[in-house]
This record gives structure tokens, sequence and C-alpha cells, in this order.
């Protein structure tokens, strides 16, 4: 092949599969448009046959309900794990773990928009979106009554918002764990309800580590890690 041929179809894919990771957010909702949008219960339907079947693998393996009363998803940032949750039998069982493909930013809060940084707290899902531009998300409330307490404190404004748990393996601020697992975990949330389902992030898992809180600064955040830590605790 003629190396100047080579070189321009080399660009080409370079360039085509730049846009299509990092230019989701130009094209998808183009494409919506063009292809129609999808209602959640449109996809439900479409994912539900083969997810569900998982899902009820998962449940069974651990002797658990499905579908439960309510669910947990904690978000371990150092680990860089998703783990599930259900309220079964009366008590906090452990169902599975998804890997987090992407998630920017280290530990600590997310303090303004534009940081990069994914928040840490107790959190719950406002709502399912299926036409998301990263294959399915579902939006965390951030920030929560706890994060705007603290900015008002702290004298700040712009605190950022749009905080998903989403497919794709690419994510700035938020949390991606793959088409996989998204379909999953956003078929779990439609079953149970997203007002029974809770949502923890934390910067790492608490509950058998010990952090060091001086590489956070943030003056208050000893009180946010507190919170969090007595939260995963539930959680065993």
């Amino acid at each position: 092949m003629n190396k100047k041929i080579y070189i321009a179809l080399s660009l080409i894919i370079v360039l085509g599969l730049g846009t299509y990771l990092c230019g989701r957010s130009l094209w998808v909702p183009v494409y919506s448009k063009v292809a129609g949008r999808r209602t959640v219960e449109e996809v439900i339907n479409k994912i539900k046959p083969e997810n569900e079947q998982k899902l009820i693998s998962y449940f069974e393996k651990k002797q658990a309900i499905y579908v439960p009363e309510k669910i947990a998803l904690i978000g371990l940032k150092e680990e860089k794990i998703l783990e599930l949750w259900a309220l079964s039998h009366g008590k906090w069982t452990f169902i599975h773990k998804y890997d987090i493909l992407a998630a920017s930013g280290q530990s600590g809060p997310k303090l303004k928009e534009g940081d990069k940084q994914v928040p840490e707290g107790i959190y719950r899902i406002e709502g399912l979106n299926p036409n998301s531009s990263y294959h399915l998300s579902m939006k965390v409330n951030y920030p929560n009554e706890f994060d705007m307490k603290k900015a008002k404190e702290d004298n700040r404004q712009n605190l950022g918002g749009n905080i998903f748990i989403h497919g794709k393996a690419a994510s700035i601020g938020c949390i991606a764990i793959g088409d996989e697992a998204i379909e999953e975990v956003f078929l779990l949330v439609n079953e149970v309800g997203k007002e029974n389902v809770e949502v923890v992030i934390a910067p790492m898992d608490l509950r058998n580590k010990d952090m060091d809180l001086s590489k956070v600064q943030v003056s208050w955040y000893k009180e946010l890690h507190d919170r969090v830590k007595i939260e995963l605790n539930k959680f065993r």
C-alpha cells in the first residue's frame, strides 16, 4: 500500500474513533433526533429478557429475593468498584460488583463545576435516562442537601451537576461501568423504583481501610468522611 494512503487511512481511523468516543455529546443528540427518542418503557422492554435472567442468577446465588424491597449502589473510587446490595429478608445482602471503567479526579468531594471530581457522599437516583450519550444513564442527586450546606458555609457557587452512573468506558466527573453493566443496573433500578435506591460514593472502602485525611485539603472533609464511613458499615 502506498505510504501516503496508509498514513491518510490511519489518520481517518484515529479521528473517527476519537469523534465516536469523545464527541458523543455532540453526535448522539443529533442521531437521537433522526432515529427518534426512546422512552424508559421501550428500553426496558428491549433489555429485560436478557438482563433479567442475569440479575435473577445473581440473586439466587446469594439466596436473596428478586425483586428486592430496596437496593444500594456503593461506589468505591480507589478500588474502581460499584457494589450492588439488596435489602432481602430484612437485612442487606451483597449481590454483585461491577468494575468502574472510568471516573476522573481523586479522593475528596466535588466542590465546583469543572473540577472533574466524582462527588462523595450519600445520594439517591433522580431519574433514568434512556437517551444517554453513554448508552444508558441514571442521574445522581448531586448536589444534595449536605453539599449545598457546605457550599453556603464556604461561600461557594456553581457547584456543578449532571452527575450520572452510565455506560461506555469514558467519563469526566461521572461513573462509567460499561454498556452491559448499565443495562443490568438500569433495569433493576426501574424494577425496584428509584425512590428505593441509595447511592453511596466513597474515596475508598472505609469498611476495612483507614484514610489519610490530610490528603484532602477541605476543612469539613472529616465530617463528610465520617458520615460516609458510618453509612458504608451498614453494608457488611
